[in-house]
């Protein structure tokens, strides 16, 4: 096979990814994080390069993926539907099941009307590129989800972002715009990264005084946070004030998809407009099973939620009594900041080989020189389990200097 990448030029459109190496420096350093494959899981014990760790970065939030319920659930579907729908939702790819969820979707949340999606990633893209255009204006949070900036950019809106949680900077920017444009806050519920909330209650009072709707994406807070696990603003019991909610079936739900809630007839609009749900196949019938199965366990057994808050509150205390930075999180997500890059690989390294599975954050995902280790919770963690990942952290941390033996940090 010819070597296309000797021969390529700045003008080859390749150019960009042959040049690309330092994922290959990484892995010869041997620190390499990213990609590794799960060869056994019970959720909070999972089987990586042969070796059994305590998984302290996973989204399974209420510990479901291996519920046997949750799994007989799928397995029924699988007998009664088969593997897939073949189509779109516009199309032949709508199951009596999924009606059922959207039903039952909206009515826990709240809502009048219920869309899916096949992913969390086009729930947002699809319905923010849909519900805003040319003539509107966005106002998005710097540090929302990926999804919420392809899906602003998508939209051909003219879109103003703010710092994290700066009211007063959103303040001033709808003081500028355009008062006879149409205008739509998007916000994280809970951050993904910092496992902040956002400032709900801000957030509606600006909403209602410039004549803006409100749009939550709750990826990270339905199931894990709020009046039964129903999210962000349900923690300010506003959910009557929030226009839009989104929500993702890969974390507490233990599955894959998402979903949106809202008025009635705007989800309507987006059911009929929505390039993402209109043009892609529709979420499989053992997703759908899973995630009907999940609610009704989410409803029925809230003593994991009351675990969840249990087990975040005690982490949190915790890692800040060793003296690591874990910014302002409020929820089962909690970061450890390390500092620079390739520290915070060592450190994942060193973490990896005490038993402890988190996950390696680096920029553009955080800012330069606040690259971290995103931790993570589930209902399902044992007291024993949270003292190990505590004491992994205690040692790789001092041997790093990110702390020292008075429970003082380095990266603040």
């Amino acid at each position: 096979m010819a070597d296309h990448k000797s021969s390529a030029t700045k003008s080859d459109i390749f150019s960009k990814a042959f040049n690309f190496t330092k994922a290959d420096e990484v892995k010869e350093m041997g620190l390499y994080p990213y990609f590794k494959p799960l060869e056994a899981t019970d959720g909070t014990i999972v089987e990586i390069e042969g070796r059994e760790v305590i998984m302290a970065g996973s989204n399974n939030y209420l510990g479901l993926t291996n519920d046997q319920r949750t799994i007989k659930a799928a397995q029924d579907a699988l007998k009664k539907y088969g593997t897939g729908c073949t189509g779109s939702r516009y199309l032949n790819g709508t199951l009596d099941s999924h009606l059922e969820l959207e039903e039952k979707l909206a009515d826990f949340m709240g809502k009048e009307g219920c869309v899916l999606f096949s992913t969390g990633y086009q729930t947002n893209e699809g319905s923010i590129q849909t519900i805003a255009g040319r003539n509107d204006i966005i106002f998005s949070d710097k540090d929302n989800h990926a999804c919420i900036v392809v899906g602003t950019l998508v939209s051909n809106a003219k879109t103003m972002r703010y710092t994290h949680n700066d009211m007063d900077q959103l303040r001033k920017l709808l003081e500028r715009a355009d008062p006879d444009a149409g205008k739509i806050i998007v916000t994280d519920g809970v951050f993904s990264m910092s496992g902040t909330l956002a400032k709900v209650p801000e957030l509606v009072k600006l909403a209602k005084e410039f004549n803006a709707r409100l749009y939550l994406d709750d990826a990270h807070a339905v199931g894990v946070v709020g009046e039964g696990g129903r999210g962000s603003a349900s923690v300010y019991g506003l959910t009557d004030e929030v226009d839009l909610i989104s929500g993702t079936f890969s974390k507490s739900f233990a599955s894959l998809g998402g979903f949106l809630v809202g008025d009635r007839s705007v989800i309507e609009y987006i059911r009929h407009n929505s390039p993402a749900h209109i043009f892609s196949a529709s979420m499989p019938p053992a997703n759908v099973a899973t995630v009907l199965k999940a609610l009704e366990i989410l409803q029925e057994e809230t003593w994991r939620l009351d675990r969840l808050e249990e087990i975040a509150n005690y982490m949190r205390k915790e890692l800040r009594g060793l003296g690591f930075n874990v910014w302002s999180s409020q929820s089962p997500i909690i970061p450890v900041v390390i500092g620079e890059m390739m520290d915070c690989f060592k450190f994942w390294k060193d973490l990896f080989e005490e038993g402890v599975y988190a996950n390696a954050v680096v920029p553009p995902a955080v800012p330069q020189g606040q690259s971290l280790l995103r931790t993570s919770y589930m209902a399902s963690h044992t007291d024993e389990h949270l003292d190990q990942i505590l004491e992994a952290f205690r040692k790789v941390g001092l041997k790093h200097g990110v702390i020292d033996r008075n429970g003082h940090s380095a990266t603040e």
